[in-house]
């Protein structure tokens, strides 16, 4: 029996306050995250290792923080692998060791910090004109606040109706009381007079100074508090009012140091039963060529925090998109603003228009307004009665709709994560700025450049009040589709199909989609030449990746998961066809190799519903698992002339995506079944051809097959007619030698001479052995006078030869599996 007793009294003490870790001193110790059985004492496996255990990790369950001393080896994960070496070897028993409850380990390293996503408008002179409307609305909500007149994406009077929407949702008394907002950020400015009264201590901590308050310590520390002052910017006598004026704030402060990623999965999901909505304006490097995803430690926290945040209703994750599109950037690149558990928002500016800055992709939901025209938003600022109207980029989009979330759930406090982002999809508002835009099968328009359209908080706020919630999610994976061929460069691409059918939904309790992700691999010399779309059966495309100019990296995509939310509401029954394409003729040669299909939705019967297992780091390990459901692989060609979306050069502006022709809608719509087809694998779902005539079967099977199936026949006819004629030989043979026998013994008896009767029966019997030889050499060559090679490169009916037809498959097999396999690399910061 196992001893608990240390075990006990550290859980009790340490449970109670998961941000309490001792701080972390990563100049003089190692730390290590592990996750191991829950009947198992971290005590006792600290002492067994000679680690220092400081506590649980947050609300990763079985997940433990261990330290020792600095020093270069990797001191759990070597004493793992030591006792499987022993025990590889015989040199210990398979007795249990403690080492064995040990499912998880990583030793934390220092990363390179987040960038804030914020900008400097370009020009322009501050909006200071009032009128009399938004005077009215001031008084009627007796807001004297010293700026709101400026804070146009709340009011706009200088081209109205350009703005949130937000002031009809006030007037009903909805101004996010009960709703906490956590920002995920540089620090927040507890002592300004605009955020005290609404500051939630609670939920706050730094996780740089490892001290309770995120107070900004450094000079440019100031983007966290004036994300703040977007969202709960109190209604006083300071600066402006935020969205959601008397919700409240806290602050996790995460981008001013050097943190690992045990930090960063304690700081996600901090206190995710007292912070509902966590405000995230950062990510990797916007610099078009970082590519760059969470650990997969970060993304067990973000998952506990969607399963288990708000009593079991899920945290609301906001992302801001990435400045990175004058870099040819796309949010599909960034690991967090393309997952399935956040709500990225994007940015117009206060004319509707589309900034330099704002990143387009297709796991972009929504869009709201930020710098640009010559002005920025209008808030808080570090200091105690301090304003700045300098506040831009996607890092100020991101709180707007944040604040106007909070709105949301003060309506409505039982809404799920995924009700929030169907409400989004649901309410966002098109707008007349030209993109490809494009009716989805749902209904709503949807543009990878603005996601669903700009947010309404009245639209969204009327429709939650009466929304009904959704049930809980499903999913479906595909198999591991293998295509292992090799990219044409220019204007084709290769694409892969998979058929979904009803039957696979149905197994997986899947009713209709909302997120799809694809991971997949595809090795390249240069991976900004690369770009993929998605097709959905109801011809919905998704732009998952665009290439990018100065992403030189001298490999593809590694097991990199792309997402998108252009399909939301789609059945997902029918063929789902990928195209990577490589955009740039420079001798710089790719192949496809692999890639999976997951479609995330609601289930069909809720009570079936299960909660997703939290990611290991072997999710993808069953790469080369052969399934009987092969992916069908054929050549595209887009017409010459047509504008290419996923190629930035061609449009005419910006490198974003346009509104597409109705040519390039066309083009971008075609079934690859349709095109011409180039060398494919057998496909699962394709319709048989005919290799004979019609009165022929063709099995169900394809060309190829047939033509493997009837020359194995014609081979098995021709060998039993040769068998046949070798017995007939045989025969003919021996009743000929029986009258050579004959003939010959005549022949010695005409000889009276006993010497000359020897000799001839002695040249008899070698003319008999010759005459044998011969027939012999007759019948061998019967079958045999042309070579074995050129006997099975004939046909029954003159074609190709057999042997070639009969060895293909195995030959294309061969050439497929030496094909090669996927290269790694990744690199990643504030949204500046």
């Amino acid at each position: 029996m196992r001893v608990f007793g240390i075990w006990s009294l550290l859980s009790a003490a340490t449970l109670a306050s998961v941000a309490h870790l001792p701080p972390r001193n990563y100049t003089s110790h190692d730390y290590y995250a592990v996750r191991i059985t829950s009947s198992t004492s971290p005590a006792d496996l600290a002492v067994h290792l000679g680690l220092t255990y400081d506590g649980p990790l947050g609300a990763l369950e079985d997940h433990h923080l261990f330290r020792a001393p600095k020093h270069d080896n990797d001191i759990v994960d070597d004493a793992v692998q030591e006792l499987k070496r022993r025990r590889r070897k015989r040199e210990v028993g398979a007795e249990y060791s403690i080492l064995d409850s040990v499912k998880f380990t990583q030793k934390q390293k220092l990363k390179p910090r987040h960038w804030k996503r914020s900008v400097i408008p370009r020009a322009g002179t501050e909006t200071t004109e009032a009128v009399r409307a938004q005077r009215e609305i001031a008084n009627k909500l007796e807001i004297k606040d010293p700026i709101f007149e400026e804070q146009w994406h709340i009011f706009n009077v200088k081209t109205p109706g350009n703005d949130v929407n937000v002031t009809d949702v006030w007037l009903q008394g909805i101004t996010g009381k009960n709703v906490t907002a956590c920002i995920v950020d540089d620090g927040l400015d507890m002592d300004s007079d605009d955020l005290k009264d609404n500051f939630f201590a609670e939920g706050s901590y730094d996780f740089n100074d490892h001290t309770d308050l995120p107070k900004p310590r450094l000079s440019d520390d100031r983007h966290g508090t004036r994300c703040a002052g977007e969202v709960a910017a109190g209604r006083n006598n300071v600066c402006g009012v935020g969205l959601a004026y008397d919700s409240k704030i806290s602050g996790v402060r995460i981008l001013s140091g050097d943190i690992s990623d045990v930090d960063e999965a304690l700081a996600i999901n901090y206190e995710l039963q007292k912070n509902d909505i966590y405000s995230c304006s950062w990510g990797p490097p916007d610099d078009g060529k970082t590519m760059q995803a969470p650990g997969v430690l970060i993304e067990k926290a973000m998952i506990t925090a969607i399963q288990q945040g708000r009593g079991g209703k899920g945290s609301i994750y906001v992302f801001a998109a990435g400045n990175g599109a004058a870099a040819d950037d796309n949010c599909n690149f960034d690991g967090y603003t393309n997952s399935i558990y956040s709500i990225t928002v994007g940015a117009i500016d206060k004319n509707n228009l589309h900034p330099y800055y704002s990143e387009a992709c297709s796991a972009q939901l929504v869009v709201t307004y930020s710098s640009g025209s010559g002005d920025s938003i209008h808030t808080t600022d570090v200091g105690t009665n301090k304003c700045t109207s300098q506040h831009g980029g996607t890092s100020a989009a991101g709180p707007i709709a944040v604040g106007v979330f909070a709105l949301v759930l003060e309506a409505r406090p039982d809404l799920t994560w995924r009700d929030m982002q169907w409400l989004t999809v649901l309410t966002a508002v098109p707008f007349d700025q030209p993109s490809d835009w494009t009716k989805t099968p749902l209904g709503p328009m949807y543009s990878h450049q603005f996601g669903y359209g700009k947010l309404d908080a009245y639209a969204i706020v009327e429709k939650a009040k009466t929304w009904e919630l959704v049930k809980p999610q499903a999913w479906f994976y595909s198999p591991w589709m293998h295509v292992r061929k090799a990219i044409p460069e220019g204007d084709k691409g290769l694409a892969s199909v998979f058929e979904v059918t009803e039957q696979m939904l149905k197994d997986a309790n899947l009713e209709r989609v909302e997120h799809i992700t694809v991971t997949m691999n595809v090795e390249h010399q240069r991976r900004g030449d690369l770009s993929v779309e998605l097709i959905s059966p109801q011809k919905m495309t998704s732009h998952l990746s665009t290439a990018r100019r100065d992403d030189d990296a001298p490999y593809g995509y590694v097991d990199w998961t792309f997402m998108s939310v252009a399909h939301w509401g789609e059945k997902g029954v029918g063929k789902w066809t990928i195209i990577v394409k490589d955009t740039k003729i420079n001798q710089k040669k790719g192949t496809f190799t692999d890639w999976r299909l997951r479609l995330w939705g609601e289930s069909i019967d809720a009570s079936k519903a299960k909660l997703r297992p939290l990611p290991t780091e072997h999710d993808d390990d069953d790469h080369d698992v052969i399934d009987d459901h092969p992916a069908h692989t054929t050549s595209i060609i887009i017409p010459s002339g047509t504008p290419n979306p996923a190629n930035p050069s061609d449009m005419p502006t910006r490198p974003v995506n346009q509104k597409p022709t109705d040519t390039a809608q066309s083009a971008a719509h075609t079934s690859p079944a349709t095109s011409a087809p180039a060398s494919s694998t057998p496909s699962a779902t394709a319709a048989p051809e005919n290799f004979l005539p019609s009165p022929f079967p063709t099995f169900g099977v394809s060309k190829r097959t047939q033509i493997w199936i009837y020359g194995s026949i014609g081979l098995i006819v021709l060998f039993c007619a040769g068998l046949g004629t070798y017995y007939y030989m045989v025969r003919r043979k021996r009743a000929q030698a029986s009258r050579d026998n004959y003939e010959f013994e005549i022949l010695d008896d005409a000889d009276d001479d006993e010497g000359g009767a020897r000799t001839g029966m002695l040249n008899g019997a070698a003319g008999r052995k010759g005459r044998r030889a011969r027939r012999g050499g007759e019948l061998y060559d019967a079958f045999a006078g042309e070579s074995d090679e050129d006997l099975l490169s004939e046909s029954e009916d003159g074609d190709a030869p057999y042997r070639d037809r009969d060895m293909s498959p195995y030959n294309e097999k061969a050439q497929s599996d030496a094909g090669g396999s996927s290269a790694s690399g990744s690199s990643g910061g504030k949204r500046q």
